[in-house]
């Protein structure tokens, strides 16, 4: 582990590589687990504002799912997450016509309908943050249904930091990623 800023960051986003291979694992992320995906107060009043331009783009499931439970879920640990399908699929999950699962929310985003991309934790995936009141636990999650994913990403040679660069700036800001580049440099 090393710290950045506010962070506590595990070595395991550099030594580890990850290339999402959605042909092998066809979103298995999205559909398999117990849980929805984490959200923060900010994502869930997000979610609450743009379910009517995301609504049409999801799955009759889904739309029962979300009408149901909310366009969010607090667990009992009071935790804030997208609601699920019967315990399984995320209800903003959709299908491609390979049966791969995608993101309901995502394909509004790419359609123009909204500014908001995803939860930033789907968004970040494999990494995992936790937030503590005096820092925050950037971690890497390894899941077997992403091992097509680790074998693509060191065929490739793309560490999971980089995979995710997007989604970390997101989080945590430019310079922040900056600073874990100049880490990574020395460490591998």
């Amino acid at each position: 582990m090393f710290q950045l800023g506010k962070t506590i960051v595990s070595e395991a986003i550099i030594e580890k590589d990850f290339v999402c291979n959605l042909s092998a694992c066809k979103g298995a992320c999205c559909i398999d687990g117990d849980a929805g995906a984490p959200l923060d107060v900010q994502e869930a009043q997000i979610l609450e504002t743009i379910y009517p331009k995301v609504k049409p783009f999801l799955r009759q499931e889904g739309i029962d799912a979300i009408e149901k439970q909310g366009t969010h879920i607090t667990t009992d640990f009071g935790d804030l997450e997208t609601p699920l399908i019967n315990g399984a699929d995320c209800a903003y999950v959709i299908f491609d016509d390979k049966k791969t699962a995608l993101c309901g929310i995502e394909e509004a985003y790419n359609q123009g309908e909204i500014e908001w991309k995803k939860p930033v934790s789907c968004h970040l995936y494999p990494i995992r943050v936790k937030d503590y009141s005096e820092f925050s636990a950037v971690n890497y999650d390894k899941w077997e249904i992403c091992d097509d994913a680790c074998t693509l990403g060191k065929e490739l040679q793309v560490p999971v930091y980089k995979f995710v660069k997007e989604a970390l700036i997101r989080k945590f800001g430019e310079d922040w990623y900056t600073e874990l580049e100049k880490v990574a440099e020395n460490y591998r």
